[in-house]
């Protein structure tokens, strides 16, 4: 029975029963506490915690998961793999114990023929929880499993929690039998590996309390409402309903196998290392695929460096099979046609996550060039040096450098038999992120010790923004230091940080820039502020200096921000948005916000995409932008619960830390974020939007900068005075510009290579005088001179040849030419191959003449080119050359 046949005879089975059919969930888990999904329930989470209601008392999905503790382990087990999908019935508050146990073997022991799975019930043995008496009593006496095929494990094996206090209970597990040769007999609680599990009924009845482990917990009594969770590997049962040894063999696997092995010649199921290799191969490659398939890109942090690990151990491993060339394109269409059946999705998407695959295959083919020369060369010192481990500082530089994910050090180190210093690079990493720490540190607080702050807040609460609604309002003095330390009060002149209780100040956040205006003192003082950052969350600090009188803490005051810095901000922070929803209509919703920084009058805006994006379509996007502000779209904001947020479709970025209370902007119909800066009222304020253009800053991520308002109006009306004066200097139409130019150039261009040509013939028409001015050193024909100063390297090197080419082979020659260009001397030395034989070598002449000149130099034996920085030196250059061929020859 194949993979898409077994899903499908699950949801149909629960269908039949009442039970609503979830789709799968993205594998970028809407959880803040995950990077991926790990389990069939987590998108079922908040109706198991209580935290929302859920819409039916019963539900089945098949999902899609992804776990990477046991990496190392994929390939060299039979169950061990980073994707998998599990198939999961979910009750709440409806059906518990009996209703799961009669569910679960009915489709189990049920004919194919009737819709079942067919499996035969003396095969299946059944483990319950040690103190579980009715979970026993239902198998034994209602579905009629003998006793001798029950079980009970304890809290270890047969025990669920999430790990933390809440709803908690026994587990059932059903095992299937796969017969003497996978090992000796007893059941589950002796072999697991024979006795392998398949389904897993979770029994959620009680609440625990506080503990660690899985088993160290009290448990605090009964659940309320009694839940149902339960989950059925597809790819374990696809195993045994398809008769292979273990899960790689399966159909959605295996076609991978076959493609790695018809791609390197290595055949499956001949040698131990070079299979594992191949199921490596496969599983990494379905999990990159199924993971580029729901957004992810490779990248250096959380899911993306879970990407990027899994792709470059795939891409790794097919080089150690034997691989020379790309292979990923082969891989991901094969993964794509397979899984395609059960997520139509991957088909309809394919040109993208071919895409990103092959970009990030052809970055680690150059990362892996460059990468492993430096780790052979560490590997061959380590070793030279008598030393077993591989330095820690190494591992930093392959991975800071060339992009080598550590576990990649650490399995390329170990194939030459050594250990790699992990708690040195680990203490390498952490400096660099403790310093990336304190720069940014720096930057919200002045270098002041955060206690401070944290005292004031403690003091006075968090400062009231009012900035919404205001440009200026009555405040007071609640917090003043100087110079980064706590002060009562600061003079004239004075750099001081200042907290108040209220602020219609902007502090730096969420990309947009911090106000900047001025603080008075109703004792007259004047305080500029120049930056307001958050050192710790709630507490705004006006940094600046103190222009005239005294300041005191206490002292009442008047806030008045920069009115025309804010609006122009704010002008910006509205086009932000804009961009980004119309870059996700052109793109796709990859392209999603990767950072952003609103400045006044311009804005840049960071995106996920694989490649650059074309010209016609950010100019679209530019079009899609600038008639959004001609339809005159009211913005506005409101505040919501998270939930609500999302039923509404705001855009919330991954990463962000949001509370149970979200302000949400909406601009008309056509945007929707989760947002705390400040806007515009209507997209009429914008004016004008220009997109500058868009360019690389880093892996899978875009940059796109933009001027917003009367910036964009003077960036477009000194290009209209350029394009002005090029017509005039032209004489043609701002249409005709491209043309006319274009003509030009050619023109130019020809003009150039005709200069060429003329210049480089009259440098080869110095070649017959210095065949004649040969001079013989004991046999060899040697020419030797200095040609005119800016010959070329290409023109001097075409002489040296040309020269070289007028003696009759069987003479020993040399011919060593010398130039002057750019103030520096330039060598190109020559031989052929009866110089050669008498020992004569381009390369090691090269190295002696531009030593003289105090430079250096090599090639090959036959020719070679070398410089230096001395031109005076160029006759003693002649010199020595002459001296070694005499040597020599």
């Amino acid at each position: 029975m194949e993979s898409a046949e077994i899903r499908r005879r699950w949801l149909s089975f629960f269908e039949e029963r009442g039970h609503t059919v979830v789709p799968s969930a993205s594998l970028i888990a809407d959880d803040p506490t995950l990077l991926l999904v790990p389990a069939g329930m987590v998108p079922f989470k908040p109706y198991f915690l209580g935290e929302v209601k859920p819409p039916f008392p019963r539900a089945s999905s098949v999902q899609k998961c992804v776990r990477t503790p046991d990496i190392e382990e994929v390939g060299k087990t039979t169950r061990h793999g980073t994707f998998f999908q599990m198939c999961g019935n979910f009750s709440f508050g409806d059906y518990f114990k009996e209703g799961a146990i009669k569910l679960a073997w009915e489709l189990l022991t049920t004919s194919v023929e009737h819709g079942g799975y067919g499996l035969e019930p003396e095969k299946l043995w059944i483990t319950v929880y040690q103190d579980d008496d009715e979970a026993e009593q239902i198998w034994r006496d209602v579905v009629g499993v003998p006793a001798e095929r029950i079980q009970r494990l304890g809290k270890k094996d047969n025990f669920w929690s999430m790990g933390v206090p809440g709803p908690c209970g026994p587990c059932s597990e059903i095992n299937y039998d796969r017969g003497p040769d996978f090992g000796v007999e007893g059941g589950p609680a002796v072999n697991d590996e024979r006795y392998v599990e398949i389904w897993n009924l979770v029994f959620m009845q009680y609440e625990r309390g506080q503990g660690t482990g899985k088993d160290d917990f009290e448990i605090l009594g009964d659940l309320p409402s009694k839940n149902i969770d339960t989950g059925l590997g597809l790819e374990r049962l696809a195993m045994i309903l398809q008769g292979v040894q273990n899960m790689y063999e399966t159909d959605t696997l295996k076609v991978v196998i076959d493609k790695a092995t018809e791609l390197t010649g290595v055949a499956y199921g001949k040698a131990h290392d070079s299979d594992v290799s191949l199921r490596v191969v496969a599983d990494h490659m379905r999990t990159s695929v199924m993971l580029i398939g729901d957004g992810v890109t490779p990248g250096n942090e959380g899911r993306g460096y879970v990407l990027r690990r899994i792709m470059r151990r795939a891409v790794r491993n097919m080089r150690l099979l034997g691989a020379t060339g790309p292979v990923v394109q082969d891989l991901v269409d094969v993964v794509i046609d397979t899984m395609g059946e059960q997520y139509p999705e991957l088909v309809t998407d394919r040109k993208r996550i071919e895409t990103v695959a092959l970009a990030e295959e052809a970055a680690f083919l150059k990362a892996l060039k460059g990468g492993t020369n430096i780790l052979d060369t560490a590997v061959t010192e380590t070793k030279a040096a008598g030393g077993t481990v591989l330095a820690g500082e190494k591992a930093f530089l392959l991975h800071d450098t060339w992009g080598f994910p550590i576990d990649l050090t650490l399995e390329m180190a170990a194939e030459q038999g050594l250990s790699v210093d992990e708690a040195g690079f680990r203490r390498l990493m952490q400096e660099q992120r403790e310093r990336a720490k304190a720069d940014a540190k720096a930057k919200k607080t002045g270098h002041a010790d955060v206690t401070a702050y944290r005292e004031i807040a403690d003091s006075n609460g968090a400062t009231e923004f009012t900035g919404y609604t205001n440009t200026e309002g009555e405040t007071t003095v609640v917090g003043l230091l100087v110079n980064g330390v706590p002060s009562p009060a600061a003079t004239e002149g004075d750099e001081v940080e200042v907290v108040l209780d209220r602020t219609p100040f902007y502090a730096e956040g969420g990309g947009q820039q911090a106000d900047t205006g001025r603080i008075r003192l109703h004792s007259g003082a004047v305080i500029e502020v120049r930056d307001v950052q958050q050192p710790v969350p709630g507490v705004s600090v006006h940094k600046g200096s103190v222009q005239v009188g005294e300041v005191t803490v206490g002292s009442t005051a008047y806030a008045t921000i920069d009115v025309r810095r804010r609006r122009a901000i704010a002008r910006a922070h509205s086009a932000t948005h804009l961009t980004h929803q119309a870059l996700r209509d052109a793109l796709g919703p990859t392209a999603a916000q990767a950072g952003s920084e609103n400045s006044p009058g311009r804005f840049r805006f960071d995106f996920g995409s694989p490649n650059a994006v074309p010209g016609t379509v950010l100019t679209d996007v530019e079009q899609k932008i600038n008639e959004v502000l001609a339809r005159e779209l009211d913005v506005h904001a409101e505040v919501m619960s998270i939930d609500e947020a999302k039923r509404q479709g705001a855009i919330a970025e991954f990463g962000e830390k949001y509370g149970e209370r979200v302000r949400v902007v909406t601009i008309g119909d056509f945007s929707k974020e989760l947002c705390g800066g400040t806007h515009v009222r209507n997209t009429a304020q914008l004016g004008l939007v220009k997109l500058l253009g868009e360019s690389s800053i880093g892996s899978g991520v875009r940059r796109v900068e933009a001027l917003v308002g009367v910036d964009a109006y003077n960036f477009l009306a000194k290009e209209h005075t350029v394009v002005a004066q090029l017509q005039e200097l032209i004489k043609g139409r701002s249409e005709e510009l491209p043309e006319k130019i274009s003509a030009m150039l050619g023109k130019l261009k020809d003009a150039e290579k005709e200069i060429e040509k003329f210049r480089a013939e009259k440098v080869l028409q110095a070649a017959a005088g210095l065949v004649s001015g040969a001079k013989d050193v004991r046999g060899v024909a040697l020419v030797t001179g200095q040609v005119p100063d800016g010959t070329s390297a290409d023109d001097l090197r075409k002489l040296v040849l040309d020269v070289r080419g007028r003696i009759p082979g069987d003479r020993p020659a040399v011919v060593a030419l010398f130039t002057t260009a750019n103030g520096r001397p330039l060598t190109v030395i020559a031989t052929n191959e009866a110089a050669r034989e008498r020992g004569l070598k381009a390369g090691e002449l090269v190295r002696t003449a531009a030593k003289t000149l105090g430079g250096g130099g090599g090639g090959k034996p036959d020719v070679a080119q070398g410089g230096g920085q001395n031109p005076e030196a160029v006759g003693d250059a002649i010199d020595a050359v002459e001296r070694m061929v005499g040597e020599t020859a």
